[in-house]
């Protein structure tokens, strides 16, 4: 495994990260942010904002890449809705950011849990902006209509890589299913902004990236994530290069001039990092 050294980022305020970790402890509340190991998770903990994983915290898929934790998952908490409203109450969010693991063995893939955590921020914090990132609920549409009914800002989903790697990245997941959820949540309501993001860094060609770029707006994807790939443990899937600056630079261009409403590219950038800053643009236009 390559050392990670050159992609860390300093920790200054541990003062508001164990405050924050103390919050989300008390309501029994997971994010990705610590699930994933994601880089930035000091920093948003400092800033008391984060993602908020509901359904639990085990996954009952094998992609290779991802640090969350896998196997047989536990009930659903029927207060998690209703405790991640009052976190985000609590610490004032003005844009909300939910996410979840793949829950394969509940018949709807969680998207009543989704649903009604929306509900529950809009009863409790109503000024807020709601942004979901799901799975692909194994092409069950029935199920992402129940997300969408309940109307969140922008519907999420993460692409993850360029699809000759998915047999090695995310074996249990379909490229052109999750661009088909893309295309069924603009006929459910054309005005939820959607969302989507890549890794770079595990081998892919920059045309294959580019082809994704084709792909996602051909679905009318609004936003565009690009970050750097880190290998979480010896396990998982090798990482293969970091990637300099400048190519994430002439990435964020060339998405821009395709048509993209908003991207953040660079090595510190995960789907859900700064998040309400993609939404602010969304906005403003």
């Amino acid at each position: 495994m390559l050392n990670t050294s050159k992609v860390r980022k300093r920790v200054s305020d541990w003062r508001s990260i164990t405050e924050m970790d103390a919050l989300l402890r008390s309501m029994s509340l997971h994010t990705v942010c610590e699930g994933a190991q994601c880089p930035n998770v000091a920093e948003c903990f400092s800033n008391k904002t984060a993602t908020f994983m509901i359904l639990g915290e085990i996954c009952t898929r094998g992609c290779t890449f991802c640090a969350v934790k896998k196997g047989s998952p536990t009930m659903v908490d029927e207060e998690e809705p209703l405790n991640v409203a009052k976190a985000s109450q609590n610490l004032g969010l003005k844009h909300i950011v939910v996410t979840s693991v793949t829950r394969d063995d509940l018949e709807d893939g969680g998207a009543s849990c989704f649903a009604e955590t929306i509900c529950r921020i809009r009863e409790l914090n109503p000024h807020a902006t709601v942004e979901v990132l799901i799975p692909d609920l194994q092409g069950n549409w029935k199920a992402l209509e129940t997300i969408a009914r309940a109307r969140p800002e922008i519907i999420n989903h993460n692409v993850e890589t360029v699809p000759s790697l998915y047999s090695k990245v995310r074996p249990q997941a379909d490229y052109q299913r999750s661009l088909e959820l893309f295309k069924q949540v603009k006929q459910m309501d054309d005005k939820i902004f959607l969302k989507s993001g890549i890794m770079v860094g595990l081998g892919e060609k920059r045309e294959e990236v580019l082809t994704v770029m084709d792909d996602l707006l051909n679905v009318c994807c609004d936003i565009l994530t690009v970050g750097q790939y880190l290998q979480p443990s010896s396990r998982h899937v090798a990482l293969y290069e970091y990637v300099t600056d400048s190519v994430f630079d002439e990435l964020r261009n060339a998405a821009l001039q395709k048509g993209f409403k908003y991207v953040a590219a660079g090595p510190f950038v995960r789907s859900s990092y700064n998040a309400a800053i993609g939404m602010e643009k969304l906005t403003i236009g």
